[in-house]
């Protein structure tokens, strides 16, 4: 049974960082986070293939940063700057394909989910 697991959430103030890890236990072509704030849908936060990183949403230019170290792989995604609508559950999702482009934001380009890790900005 292919696994999916995030890991680093936690409480942090405004201003403050930190680094969510992503671990799959199948070989991840491409790999993205979401996220699902209170009430809201969940929305694409950033993906990554070939180490090509790709924002899905404009508030987080700048301040996360994607990157996949595809010997252990793992998804990393590195929080700075956080402010209190960053508040949110995380969702780390995975392929074993290729995802293009076009579609990286996509919920439905993958096939493999973890259960997410929860970010708490406080103000």
């Amino acid at each position: 049974q292919v696994q999916v697991v995030e890991s680093g959430g936690g409480l942090v103030q405004a201003g403050g960082s930190l680094r969510l890890s992503c671990a799959a236990s199948v070989r991840s072509v491409s790999m993205g986070w979401f996220r699902q704030a209170p009430g809201k849908e969940r929305e694409a936060v950033a993906a990554i293939s070939g180490r090509v990183g790709t924002y899905c949403v404009d508030s987080v230019k700048g301040r996360f940063t994607i990157s996949q170290d595809n010997a252990k792989n793992t998804l990393y995604l590195q929080l700075n700057s956080l402010k209190p609508e960053d508040t949110a559950l995380y969702y780390c999702a995975a392929s074993d394909s290729i995802v293009m482009y076009a579609t990286r934001c996509g919920e439905d380009a993958y096939n493999y989910w973890g259960q997410g890790t929860q970010v708490t900005v406080s103000s």
